[in-house]
């Protein structure tokens, strides 16, 4: 049997060359490796495009934050107008209208006193009575004095118109009669200066009784009875004060001096009496500034009429000043100082610039001060500036912070808290 009659069914052992045929052998995978590391080298090449693009992306990312943080942010505020009423609130001292020592001007011993602390007494009410013998006795010396000058006047007045007659008659000298009339022009002068020994010693008896120079209320009284009192000693007896109306003395700042006028209200506040107001009016100031403490001193007068108020005490006088101008307000810290500028301010215009403005600062309300010039209220202007800020610098403006209330300006109610 030939080879080529064997069963077509089963594989043939040879092909027509004769060569044998290798049954258990597979193909070789060729095209499918390639495709595989064709795909590999895809993902790869992918990724690292991928990996590329984002590193790309980070560094066009920072360069652009870089950029972004070298432009500073700031705050900015408006500054706001002064209202053209403000009240301030200073301290004072409360004056009595009038208040005067009161000294013996006679030597002696204190026989009584009839008013202590506390007494109101009114014009020429008798106080205390001194017992003075020996003004006493100096009185009554002077008197006598007084009664002899008198008679040896009269002694030389007659003895010199007599003569005066005897000259007529040429009976007598010239010269003598000319010495008599000297001599009554003489006795004429003793009784002159004995009648004012007289009055003085009068007057000063009059002081052994002390009286009340006005109408007030004794606020001190340092002798008792029987207490040796020398006259021209510094030791004062009693101290007298018209407490109705009271002087309160205030001193006013020189920002204000401008505002304040004769006849303006003000109101004191006293920490022992809460609640309660009194009310008084500006009636004068110093007309010059204190170079010491750069204040203007300015009285106002309170009427006492039922004695409240007690002179010496400390109150806080509040003032309603009409203020000339309507300058502006800005907080404290939106302010350079330069040394070679000045006072002066960061301000940010619609393009991100910067400009310092040079201020010219008027009243200082503790956190914010009143700018007088070199500020309106649509500037821009830069909270807590660096002392690096320059101008032209380019800044980025946040969201506005809150704005400063004004000096004098009612604060805001609260809104109710909402109801569960």
């Amino acid at each position: 049997m030939s080879l080529n009659n064997l069963n077509p069914a089963e594989p043939k052992p040879y092909d027509a060359a004769g060569r044998q045929h290798r049954f258990n052998e597979q193909p070789r995978p060729r095209g499918r490796a390639f495709l595989i590391v064709a795909v590999l080298v895809c993902v790869f090449v992918g990724l690292l495009g991928i990996v590329l693009w984002s590193r790309a992306q980070a560094r066009a990312t920072l360069e652009n934050d870089t950029r972004e943080n070298a432009i500073p942010t700031v705050s900015v505020v408006h500054p706001k107008r002064t209202p053209s009423q403000v009240e301030i609130e200073l301290p004072g001292n409360l004056n009595a209208f009038e208040e005067a020592p009161i000294y013996a001007r006679i030597s002696g011993y204190l026989t009584n006193w009839l008013t202590d602390i506390g007494t109101h007494v009114t014009e020429g009410q008798l106080l205390a009575e001194i017992d003075s013998p020996e003004v006493d006795q100096e009185l009554i010396q002077s008197r006598a004095a007084l009664a002899q000058a008198k008679a040896n006047l009269e002694i030389a007045r007659t003895t010199a118109v007599r003569w005066q007659d005897m000259l007529k008659s040429d009976a007598v000298a010239k010269q003598d009669t000319d010495e008599k009339v000297a001599t009554w022009h003489a006795r004429e002068a003793d009784v002159q200066a004995a009648e004012a020994n007289v009055q003085r010693l009068s007057e000063l008896d009059r002081f052994k009784k002390l009286v009340a120079p006005f109408s007030g209320i004794i606020t001190v009284r340092n002798v008792d009875v029987g207490t040796l009192i020398t006259a021209g000693s510094s030791r004062e007896i009693f101290r007298l004060a018209r407490v109705d109306p009271l002087r309160v003395y205030v001193s006013l700042p020189q920002a204000y001096s401008q505002a304040v006028k004769p006849g303006d209200e003000a109101t004191l506040l006293l920490s022992e009496m809460p609640g309660e107001k009194f009310t008084g009016k500006v009636v004068r100031t110093s007309g010059a500034i204190d170079p010491a403490s750069r204040t203007l001193l300015t009285e106002v007068q309170v009427p006492n009429h039922d004695r409240r108020l007690f002179s010496g005490a400390h109150a806080m006088v509040r003032l309603s000043l009409h203020s000339p101008g309507t300058p502006v307000v800005l907080p404290v810290n939106t302010l350079l100082f330069r040394n070679d500028q000045g006072m002066q301010a960061g301000v940010v215009d619609s393009n991100g610039i910067v400009r310092l403005a040079n201020l010219t600062v008027g009243r200082d309300f503790g956190n914010s001060v009143e700018i007088v010039a070199g500020l309106s209220e649509s500037d821009d202007v830069i909270l807590n500036p660096s002392d690096s800020l320059e101008p032209g610098m380019q800044v980025r403006v946040a969201k506005p912070a809150k704005e400063p209330r004004v000096a004098g300006e009612p604060k805001p109610k609260p809104e109710p808290a909402p109801r569960p």
